[in-house]
């Protein structure tokens, strides 16, 4: 299982990005041929005290790597992706990982 893993930094109006994210952006992802889940965990603090650096963690699992590329070359990739420059670019770290099964 392979997953693109999109980390958002708190932005300076978190109503304002959420209505964007969730009403928006999210309901585009989700119909990104190959995605087999979607989690989105809003980051609540730090172990260390304090709000943490990140504010929302979005994990899209996917069968292998091949699926993953050719998520993002679909048209719904495309425009996830686009949508995703327009409002969050500045914000988001993306990521992909490989489930561990030790």
């Amino acid at each position: 299982m392979v997953k693109l893993i999109a980390l958002y930094k708190h932005p300076e109006n978190k109503e304002a990005f959420d209505q964007h994210y969730f009403g928006h952006h999210a309901p585009i992802t989700a119909k990104i041929p190959g995605l087999q889940k979607m989690e989105v965990t809003r980051v609540v603090g730090s172990p260390m005290g304090g709000e943490g650096k990140y504010y929302i963690m979005c994990e899209m699992y996917y069968e292998s790597h091949e699926a993953l590329k050719a998520a993002m070359k679909s048209d719904e990739g495309r425009a996830s992706g686009k949508d995703l420059m327009s409002f969050a670019g500045d914000l988001v770290t993306l990521m992909i990982g490989e489930e561990v099964n030790e």
